[in-house]
């Protein structure tokens, strides 16, 4: 978030995800679409608090995601204790349902549900693979 506040915003479509190891072109993208003005923290543990971050538009969850039940994921509601709640990856939550926060991964198009990912809600506490621990959304500019 530090870096978005001092550059200007890139849309996916103009700057799209490689899934390859690069550098970072961000000097050659002349597009305006906004600055992050701050960043606000999401309360730890709670559900009702990560859908109202969600409302207002995306949000950066963190989850573990080096467990196979996260790394295979196909579809579904992904509800599983064997998912783990030590955090080492970012991910961007985008909406939710009834059920489950739906999440997208930034391992391409390939990996889960064309992208995504459904994380089952908890009332409270660290939440399925640890997403309602630590997470942040901006205010843009």
């Amino acid at each position: 978030m530090r870096y978005s506040a001092s550059n200007h915003l890139a849309l996916e479509s103009d700057y799209k995800y490689t899934a390859r190891d690069g550098s970072c072109r961000a000097s050659s993208y002349s597009g305006k679409v906004g600055m992050v003005g701050s960043e606000n923290n999401v309360k730890a543990g709670s559900s009702s608090s990560l859908m109202a971050a969600i409302a207002k538009g995306p949000v950066s969850v963190t989850v573990e995601a080096d467990r196979s039940v996260f790394q295979r994921y196909t579809g579904g509601v992904l509800n599983s204790a064997q998912c783990g709640t030590q955090l080492d990856h970012a991910i961007t939550a985008v909406g939710y349902n009834a059920d489950a926060y739906i999440v997208r991964n930034s391992w391409g198009s390939s990996w889960g549900d064309r992208g995504y990912i459904q994380i089952a809600m908890q009332s409270s506490g660290k939440g399925i693979c640890g997403i309602q621990q630590v997470s942040v959304y901006p205010t843009t500019n």
